[in-house]
């Protein structure tokens, strides 16, 4: 799963790593090192303007809230519980497969935490089990430092309660897609600790590299069959993970210290 991440890059530079063509300045989000669920977030996603002639898909920067509100909803109250989106199932599951079809983004990231659990902890996760509670956090990236392009679906959900022209009236939110984590070795693997991502959660984000940004923006591609080809994890061997402090557990704590490198997990956390 991806239930926090961080994302400190300038939307500046967001826009030229996605060759993005409408963006609001004025809009944009600041950094952010602990990304938590139904927070604001940065997305990439291509579709036409509002009350523009020309109905090509144009490239933007949004901000939308993490939490996906499904359009039939009576309620946003199960945003919280909408962060991800099974890659396996998200194309028949009635929360998603409709976004799934046409209304695919990105989500930029310098990487997502996850909290290492012991073994039988991790095994009664699988089978959506209660477990207790997580230890000692990590930090995943790429390895070069590039980008951390999470797949992403998002929705749009009308709150009939309130008049048209209230600011409120409309919620654009998105989840983020996961996948089964890697079971090969990291590419620069800790001192000590998990080898492989599946060491520190058998779930992951579904990273997106950028030979595959167009088509799994492209709006204009909605056969399902054709889409879930797009669901295959990227290859092996991308990643990299290592410690950092128990500060990033408490959401209130965010700033760059963060996402600083630990020498081994702190005392008394175990893997």
């Amino acid at each position: 799963m991806c239930g926090r991440y961080a994302a400190s890059r300038r939307p500046e530079d967001l826009v030229e790593v996605f060759d993005v063509d409408k963006w609001e300045p004025g809009e944009t989000l600041g950094p952010d090192y602990n990304v938590a669920p139904t927070k604001e977030v940065h997305v990439v996603l291509d579709r036409p303007l509002k009350d523009v002639p020309d109905p090509r898909p144009v490239r933007q920067l949004r901000r939308l809230r993490w939490g996906l509100v499904p359009s039939w909803s009576k309620t946003p109250e199960g945003a919280a519980r909408m962060i991800n989106a099974r890659a396996e199932t998200v194309h028949e599951k009635p929360s998603f497969r409709r976004a799934f079809a046409t209304r695919r983004c990105v989500i930029p990231a310098d990487g997502y935490y996850e909290w290492v659990t012991g073994r039988q902890e991790r095994d009664l996760e699988v089978e959506g089990r209660k477990k207790r509670p997580r230890k000692q956090p990590y930090f995943v990236l790429p390895a070069d430092g590039s980008v951390f392009a999470m797949a992403g679906l998002y929705e749009f959900w009308r709150d009939r309660t309130l008049p048209d022209d209230h600011p409120r009236a409309w919620w654009a939110t998105c989840s983020i897609v996961t996948t089964e984590a890697e079971t090969t070795p990291l590419a620069v693997p800790p001192a000590e600790g998990p080898r492989t991502l599946y060491d520190i959660h058998p779930r992951m984000p579904l990273m997106l590299t950028p030979d595959r940004w167009d088509a799994w923006l492209d709006p204009s591609r909605t056969d399902v069959e054709d889409l879930r080809s797009l669901l295959e994890p990227p290859p092996p061997g991308l990643m990299r993970a290592y410690p950092v402090s128990t500060a990033v557990s408490n959401v209130r704590n965010n700033g760059p210290e963060l996402l600083k490198e630990l020498e081994g997990p702190e005392e008394g956390t175990l893997f």
